[in-house]
């Protein structure tokens, strides 16, 4: 088992009623990573589908709460399941408080047209020399980060006043030579907001509502290539939508999220 298996480990304690832990070193200046949430929500619903002909499609979660360290309650449902499509939705609680609601489609195969997709845009390789350090210079590194490897390879400099909202490179669950759901989960939220390059001060970003569409098989080989965008910050909200390619050029997943930027005092 991995240290990613055991920090998304889940126990089945009734019909629908999984038990868990929100673990150590996952931490952002506002709470946990969103996408870690993500996939602790997805494995609680893919084991209530129990299907591995029907593979998780699209992945929402509003998120309601930030969760602390320690134990969690997740139930999730089956609301339909169809010849074709299960539709699912999930609560985390802890505490008796509620922290995240969760929407996810799970389905087989279709017979429609293939119109292609997006081509993974042309950069370096990955090089083998991560550092996720040097994109936050000046400011402390959050620990979500440690469980990563990050190659940047778009936009400016973080905090550099800039006039665009574009982040990404190179990225993978450390210690992970593929990718799999729950990976994608966390990696979709895991490179830092897109608004910060505009910004010249750090301005925590937590997750308001994200969505993940899964658009290939999975598993995928790591590192996947990500680029994120933003085109509007208003009222403190900001939209961010992201692409996630394999190494061979496949797009494997979209995201779409409304982030918040929080000023500090």
């Amino acid at each position: 088992m991995t240290d990613f298996d055991r920090d998304t480990a889940l126990t089945r304690v009734a019909e629908g009623v999984f038990e868990g832990a929100v673990a150590e070193g996952w931490s952002t200046p506002r709470g946990p990573l969103g996408g870690y949430v993500m996939a602790l929500l997805l494995r609680a619903l893919t084991d209530a589908v129990d299907d591995p002909a029907r593979p998780v499609r699209s992945l929402t979660v509003n998120f309601a709460r930030s969760p602390v360290p320690g134990p969690i309650v997740i139930r999730a449902t089956v609301e339909r399941a169809g010849r074709s499509m299960t539709t699912t939705s999930g609560r985390m609680e802890q505490d008796g408080k509620l922290l995240a609601l969760a929407l996810a489609s799970f389905s087989t195969d279709w017979t429609g047209p293939d119109l292609g997709h997006p081509p993974m845009p042309v950069v370096d390789p990955p090089d083998g020399n991560p550092d996720s350090a040097r994109l936050l210079v000046g400011h402390r590194q959050p620990s979500f980060a440690e469980r990563l490897v990050m190659e940047p390879r778009f936009g400016p400099e973080m905090f550099s006043g800039a006039g665009e909202a574009e982040v990404g490179g190179w990225l993978a669950l450390a210690g992970e030579d593929q990718v799999n759901a729950l990976g994608v989960a966390i990696l979709a939220d895991a490179w830092f907001p897109s608004p910060w390059p505009r910004m010249t001060e750090l301005m925590p970003a937590p997750t308001i509502e994200m969505s993940v569409y899964y658009r290939a098989p999975l598993p995928v080989d790591a590192p996947l290539l990500g680029r994120f965008t933003s085109s509007t910050i208003r009222d403190g909200f900001f939209e961010e939508d992201g692409e996630l390619w394999a190494p061979d050029g496949t797009l494997v997943a979209q995201s779409r999220q409304l982030g918040l930027l929080i000023k500090r005092d």
